[in-house]
Parts: C-alpha cells; structure tokens; sequence
C-alpha cells in the first residue's frame, strides 16, 4: 500500500478527477463509500513573518490521494484533556486564542483526523479534497482493498459462489406444462434485464474463508465482491472502528455529533444519459422505476443486488400483495355488479319506495322537524342495496380466507427468495449499540465515578436497568394514552359537528337545503374527518419516533420494531375511529320518541339512515381510504423529498460564500451527485402506508366490496412511485441482509385475524342481513319479504310527545295519530308500551349466534387454507436437503485432491533420497515451502485439478 500525501499547490494529480466519478484519481480503485463534511477555517491566522510559511493548520492545504500516515509537515493532532484542546508548543509556532466556534470546530476536526487515521489503520484507503475555500463541503472517499474484503467477508461469515454448479429439479407433470404455458402468455410482460445463461443450474454457495479460497470461482479479485457487499464491509467497518473523543463509537456517532454530515455508498452512475454505458442503477430505471412500465414484473433479482435483501424482500412482497388484489378486486366487482342487478326485485326497497304504503314518520328533530313519509328516503334505501345483500356474508367469507392465502403465499415466496438469495441458515448478526444509548451510558458511568470510585471493573459490564428506563416508559404510557384519547376526541367533535349543523340547516327556510340535510351533513363531515386524520397521522409519526428514543432502546432493530409498534398503533386508531363509530356505535343509542337522548340542551344523538348506517359506513370507508391513498401516499411522497431537497439545497447554496474552487471539476462527480439527494431513512414509512391499506381491504370489506379495486389501482402506481424514489431521488441505502419481513408479518397475521371478528360484526350488527333472515323464516306468513318493511317499524302516540318537542306549524299535526320508527317495540295499546319486543330479542340472539358461527367458520376454514398450504415448498425443501448433501461431496472431493498432491510430493521426496545431500535439500525445501502456504502454491495447484 503506497503511502502517498500530496500538497495542493503541488502535485498535478490533485486536478485530476477520476473520468467515470466512481474511481480514485488514479482510476484504478473503486470509491466504496464516501463521508461528506462542511469545514469551516478558523477566523483567527498566524501573523506575517512567523517562522513556519505554513498556516497553524496544515492539512488544510493537503489533499490525502491514498492509504498513509502522518504527512511530512503536518501539524500534528493534539491531544484532549477534560475536552478542552490546545495547541503544542513548538518553535516558531504562536499560541492562537479561539473563539467558541473555532474551539468546536477545531475539535471536529482533529476527530476526523483521529476517524481517519484508524479508517486507515484497520486497513482501508482514503482519499481527500483539498479544502481550499475558507468554508464550504468536502468528501472523504474510501477503497476497501482485497486483503480487508476477504478478511471481513470471513468475519461476517457473507455466503459466496463457489466453483461447483449443480442442476435445479423442477417439478414434472402437469405443473411444468402449467408453468411453461404461463411462461410463454406472460413473456411480453418480463422486464428486459440480464438472466443467468442457464436456469436450471445454480452456483454452490458457502461462507466465505480465506483459508479455502481455492474453492471459490474467483476470475477477478476487483470483481468478485459486487458494489453492495463492498459498501456492506466498509460501513461494517465504519461502525465499530471508535475515536476517544467521548467514548464515540462508529460512524453514527460521529454523524450525530455533525463530526460528519452523512455517510453513504455511491450509485452506479447516473440513470439518465445519452451515453451507452449500461449501468445497473439505468437498467432498474428503464425496466422497473418509470411509470411507461407499469404492466411489467418487476426485476425482484436485480432489486436485490443491487438495494440489498431487506428492500428486495419488500418489493416482493409489494409485488405479491398487488398480484393478490387482482381475484379479490374481480370478486369484488361480481359482487356490486349483483347489487346493481337485483336492485330492482329487492322487495324491501320496492315496499319503502312504494307512496302507497306511506308510512309517517316521527320526526327527526324536536319543534323544527315535521312528521315525514318513509317513501322520500326512496333513493337511500335503494343504493343501500348495492352494498346490504346476500353476496356481501359470501365476499367477507372469500376476503378473509384470501388474507390467509396471500400470507401463506407469502411465506412460500419468501422461503424460495431465501434458498436462491443464500439466505437459509442466515444468522442473527450482534448489532452494534446506537449512538443514544453509548451516551445515555457514559452519562451512567461518570455519575457512578463521581459518587463511588471503588470496583472499576463493573463499568465495563455496565448497562442501562428498568430503572434508567422508567421515565421513559412512564412518558411512553401517558402519551400514547393521551394521543389515542385526543383521537377519540375528534371523533366526537365531528359528531358534535354532524348534530348541530343537521339542526341549524333544518332551521333554513330553503326546501333544497332542509330536504339535504342528510347527504351535506354526512359528506362534509367525512371530510372533516379526512383531513384530522392526515393531520393526526404526521403528528403521531413525529411523536411516535420522539417516544421510542426516550426508551433508550440498545440497537437499531429494537429501536426499529419498537418504532413500528407504536406508530401502527396511533395510526391504526386514528384511522379507524370515525369508522368504528358510524359502524357499530352510530344510531344505538338514540332511544326513542318521548325518551330521545340529547348530547347537549335540545341536541339529540344523531340517527342512523331510513336505509340503515351501512351506505353511510361505506360513503364514510371510501371517502378516508381515496383520500388518504391520493393525498398521503401520492401527492405527499412525490412532493415532499421534492421540497427538502430544495430547501437542502438553498441552505447549502447560502451557507457556502461564493469562492472560486479550483480543485473542482466542472462537471459534479457521483458524490457530489448523490450527496443532493434525500437521505434513505428507512422501510417503516413505505410498510406502514401499504398495512393500513390492508386494514381497510379486509377490516370492513362487507361495507364496501370495491375497496380491493381501488387499492390494486393505487398499488399499481405505489409500486413505480416507490421504484422512481428509490433509484433517482433516493441516495443509495447500505444493504440489508434480511431473511423475512420482520414484525410486519405479525402484524398483518393480527390484521386478517381481527377482520374476521369485525366483518361478522358489520355483518350481524350494521347491516340487514339478520333481521331480513329472521323475518322470512320466522315471521312471513308466505316465506318472502313482503311487509317486512312494516314488522321493522314500531308504533309510536304522539300525544306522548314531550311538551315543547311536538312539530310547529305542521300541516299534518291534526291527522297524525301515530308515527312510526325503526325499532323493536311494544306498541303504544299494549300494557309493557314501549318496551322492547319478543322480536328484538330474538333478533339479538341470531346477531350474536351469527357472529359466533361465521367467527368460527371463517377461523375453521383459515386453519385448514393454512393447513393444506406447506410453509415451505416441495421442491425447494428437496434442494436445500440436496444443497448440503452437494456441499459435502464437494468438500471430501476437494480434500481427496489435496491428500493426492501431498501423496505426489512425498513419492517426489522419497525417489530423490537416493539422490545424496542435495536431494535431501531438495525435499526439505519442498516441505517447508508446503508448511509456509498450504492457502498459495498448493491450493492454487489443487485448485487446477477439480473438477467444476
């Protein structure tokens, strides 16, 4: 390794910038990562004529070209003490009294110094921009050579090819003929991306070792770790490689401490271009990451190698969820379509739309409201219809075993993405502490220094108790309880909304506005209710983050899935609320004529629609989900990394005076290219959209069978709109190995659970279908539906109006004996008058067997879907038995090769003894030549007699 410094006002090769902005100045050494940094000089400058023509700090005017200590010349990093720095004495060199700034950048500085020089200490090869300007951003560029590959692909145990190949059995029979025939109908549909020459073969994978490097098929040691494991093995590197500057350890740290600005591996050129040259970041863009391709598969591979195993796993299990929305969004549709045909042999909409029968009404508020006949609420029952049908028991029953389905298609895929992406057998890496917790925990041990000084050997063992943790936990407990309560409360600030402004419009003295009170009170108010959720949801996400760091949690996965707990669990509630409430809440407790219940002085509790609240739950279901999937998962992804990168860059722009920069190129390079754009912060936010999403396609399917349909088209666009982000407004994030999805598949496992029991609430309480059934076999003198309308309503004397409540000025008032309501009750002539009925009773009975009975159908059937669908696929379980069986012949082969060679070279010796002294020579040269590189000369010889 050269160790090379060189001075910027010398050396040409300073100018010189690596043509493809991928490379080293020398164009040889690949840039692996890069660290970004804002310097800024200290105001204070030496005064003319001091002895050294060098200003007090020296490495400013140096550019580090390659791996190397101390450069001549270069002011030595000082050392700290009680964190304050000073500079050594030395001759011809004055002391500089430093402001408080210059004083802290002074101490980032030798920070990154000391970083730098233990960067290059662990073996890899930094160069740097000369900082020329008196401020402004500067990069660290890092090559990990093969000596530090191989050694940390040992460590971290990362599986390569080796040299054996064997074939893939597929499944024969019928299967196979399916599977070519789908093959060659979905052709047009394949991305246009390189595939491996021959499927049916696949490429012995084992752990990495240095040791048996012969096994492996190494052509090229520049090529044989591709772009995303080398960036892996760097940031491995950054992260434990530590500086005694408060005990920081990692790049994190020193990233939270703005030491540095960010750290990131480079994309693989630009996506956009004129020129040939094929890159893969261009290839994703033109096959996977435009919306032009949107009807394609999506290069799940390539994803892969080129993202990493975690976000490869989410766009596969994206691509599954929107491929699984297809049949249901079909189902659907079948379903509304019976709606919309039988809508006019429905018997209970024919009998309310029918003026005939006319059915008076009580009314709908106290004084200002007038009696009214069931026959205008003629459209209202009707489009209820279309959702309130036999079909809709049938489509919740068919959604919730397709939640069961997709997760154990789910699980299949993920088994078979694990044995072709090497990831079976995959352990647990031990995760390094965060930032956080290392200062929460020096913090810990200089309080316990500063009381006791005695056993200094429990310090190193030292960790954060329940204790530290309590308040943090006890933050936790009320706010979340304080959020969820502020939900509620919104939800009833819209129903106090709905019920004052239905009684301020029927005041109006318009016959339009008072005979729409109903469709303007309940559109506004979803409205409403839409935009206090996309509030609610960016204040729970920020809240949600803020808690989980006061926990202190130690690693970054326990942060993560902490993180996600509680932001679903905010999210969940604020988006379900309003809907829980129209479903099974609204309308229950009104109580009745002469009994109403008011929410203020002469407000009554709202009602639910003639037709029943199910249109109302499903008006109420569209409008939030539409909303949220346009407003939130659209416009918001598209336009807010647009914004911040804006607001980046004219902070940048104003920060950074205007100097004339000669070490720069005219054209950016890579890392200047991918420094702009928006740091990767994550998979919660894009797994978060897509889960509530699932919340609303099965929670309250019965309400709205078209929810499928609209979520397979938003999908579709989900799918590129993440793609586009990922590739060119994203900087390139460290991958990932991952062998699932995390908690994620746990929390969609409770989803599909929980909508069973709600459907078969939805179904049983909110909807129809229940008392419609009980009526046509219990109560129908014929067995129809004829004068069902009539049993659901009961009689109301309205001479026991309340004085003050009766109707003003109503043209009716003379006529009007009675008026009916929706309820089960005594009527007015019989001696329990008013109380419920033996039908209401035996309604709420079939209601709760119903749910009973479908809860443990719907879970029967799930259990044996689950049942019947191994976990794990046939042929893939049969490979991964025939892996490790190949694996071992490959081995005992490749040892027979090199018990044969030393067999060879003792034969060798012993035909030579005979040769005198200078065979004897001979051969104890060729045995200490073997004992000094069994991994060399042998194992490279061995390696020229196996047999691929």
């Amino acid at each position: 390794i050269i160790n090379n410094y060189m001075d910027g006002t010398q050396g040409v090769a300073v100018d010189k910038v690596s043509p493809s902005g991928m490379h080293f100045r020398d164009s040889k050494r690949k840039v692996d990562y890069v660290l970004a940094y804002h310097y800024r000089k200290r105001l204070a400058r030496h005064p003319p004529g001091v002895g050294s023509p060098e200003p007090t700090r020296g490495s400013a005017s140096l550019a580090l070209v390659s791996n190397g200590g101390t450069g001549k010349g270069c002011a030595e990093p000082q050392q700290q003490d009680g964190g304050q720095r000073a500079l050594q004495e030395r001759p011809g060199l004055e002391m500089i009294e430093l402001g408080p700034l210059d004083a802290l950048e002074e101490e980032k500085r030798l920070q990154r110094e000391e970083y730098e020089r233990n960067l290059v200490a662990a073996g890899l090869e930094i160069e740097k921009d000369p900082e020329n300007k008196s401020q402004g951003l500067s990069f660290v560029r890092i090559h990990a050579p093969w000596q530090v590959l191989s050694r940390e692909a040992e460590l971290l145990k990362i599986k390569m090819p080796t040299k054996k190949m064997y074939e893939i059995t597929e499944e024969g029979g019928i299967l196979k003929t399916l599977n070519e025939i789908w093959c060659k109908l979905t052709e047009p549909l394949q991305p246009q991306v390189p595939q491996q020459e021959n499927t049916n073969m696949k490429s012995l994978s084992y752990p990495f070792s240095r040791e048996k490097i012969y096994l492996y098929n190494i052509k090229d040691k520049d090529t044989f770790f591709d772009n995303a494991t080398r960036s892996r093995i760097v940031r491995e590197i950054l992260k434990r490689t530590s500086t005694k500057a408060r005990n920081s350890m990692g790049i994190s740290t020193l990233i939270a401490n703005n030491v540095y600005d960010a750290a990131y591996p480079l994309h693989d050129g630009e996506y956009e271009g004129q020129n040939d040259d094929m890159n893969e970041r261009k290839l994703l863009y033109r096959e996977w990451a435009r919306y032009g391709v949107f009807y394609k598969f999506q290069p799940i591979d390539l994803i892969r190698k080129y993202f990493g195993e975690k976000i490869g796993l989410y766009f596969a299990w994206l691509g599954l969820y929107t491929e699984f929305l297809i049949p249901s969004s079909v189902v659907g549709i079948i379903v509304f379509l019976y709606g919309c045909i039988t809508i006019e042999s429905d018997i209970p909409s024919k009998e309310m739309c029918d003026q005939r029968n006319a059915f008076t009404m009580c009314p709908l508020c106290d004084k200002f409201c007038d009696y009214w006949n069931l026959s205008s609420a003629c459209a209202t029952a009707q489009a209820s219809h279309l959702f309130d049908n036999p079909a809709t028991v049938f489509f919740s029953i068919f959604m919730a075993l397709w939640a069961t389905m997709f997760l154990e298609q789910w699980k299949r895929l993920q088994m078979r993405l694990s044995y072709f992406w090497d990831l079976t057998g995959l352990e647990e890496e031990e995760e390094h502490p965060r930032p956080e917790y290392e200062t929460k925990l020096l913090q810990k041990k200089l309080k316990n220094k500063n009381t006791t000084t005695e056993n200094s050997n429990k310090d190193e063992k030292e960790k954060l108790t329940w204790n530290d943790r309590m308040p943090g936990y006890a933050a936790n407990f009320g706010l979340i309880l304080f959020m969820i309560m502020l939900t509620f409360s919104a939800v009833f600030g819209v129903i106090v909304y709905r019920i004052t402004t239905a009684a301020a419009l029927s005041f109006s003295t318009n016959e339009t506005t008072r005979s729409n009170v109903r469709v303007t009170v309940t559109a506004t108010a979803v409205i409403i209710n839409l935009v206090v959720i996309l509030i609610l949801d960016e204040i729970y996400g920020a809240v949600a983050k803020w808690l989980t760091e006061i926990e202190i949690p130690k690693t970054e996965k326990t942060f993560e899935e902490r993180l996600i707990l509680k932001a679903f669990l905010l999210k969940f509630v604020n988006s379900y609320a309003p809907i829980f409430y129209v479903a099974f809440f609204k309308g229950r407790f009104v109580g009745r004529p002469g009994r109403y219940v008011y929410v203020f002085d002469g407000y009554r509790m709202e009602e639910c629609a003639p037709g029943g609240c199910l249109m109302e739950l499903c008006i109420q279901l569209s409008i939030i989900m539409l909303g949220k999937q346009l407003i939130q998962n659209n416009l918001f992804e598209i336009g807010i990394p647009k914004l911040k990168k804006l607001f980046r860059k004219l902070k940048d722009g104003r920060t950074e005076p205007k100097e004339m920069d000669t070490n720069q190129s005219k054209d950016p390079q890579q890392w200047d290219l991918d420094y702009i754009l928006e740091p990767f912060t994550g998979l919660t936010p894009e797994y978060m959209e897509m889960i509530i999403q699932f919340g609303f396609v099965t929670l309250f399917v019965a309400s709205f069978p078209l929810a499928p349909v609209f979520a397979l088209l938003n999908n579709i666009i989900e799918v590129r709109l993440d793609a586009k982000k990922f590739v060119t407004e994203l900087r390139r994030p460290d991958t990932v190995r991952a062998k699932d999805i995390g908690i994620w598949y746990n929390i969609l496992s409770g989803i599909g659970k929980l909508s069973v029991i709600i459907n078969a609430f939805v179904i049983a309480v909110t909807s129809d279908f229940i008392p419609r059934l009980m009526y046509q076999y219990a109560y129908s003198q014929n067995g129809t539906m004829h004068g069902f309308i009539n049993h659901t309503l009961s009689y109301f004397n309205v001479s026991h109006l309340k004085a003050g409540t009766q109707p003003e000025n109503s043209p009716f008032a003379q006529d009007v004996l009675f008026c009916r309501f929706k309820d089960y009750r005594e009527p007015p002539w019989s001696q329990n008058q008013y109380e419920f009925s033996k039908q209401y009773w035996a309604v709420l009975s079939a209601r709760l067997a119903f749910v009973i009975l479908f809860q443990n159908l719907v879970m029967f059937l799930s259990v044996l879907v689950d049942w019947m669908i191994p976990d794990i696929p046939k042929d893939i379980s049969e490979q991964i038995k025939k892996e490790k069986s190949v694996l071992v012949d490959f081995f005992l082969k490749e040892e027979h090769e090199k018990l044969k060679l030393i067999e060879s070279f003792i034969t060798r010796d012993k035909q030579k003894r005979k040769s005198g002294t200078k065979g004897e020579r001979i051969r104890a040269a060729s045995f200490s030549q073997f004992n000094r590189s069994q991994k060399g000369s042998f194992a490279s010889f061995s390696s020229q007699h196996t047999e691929v």
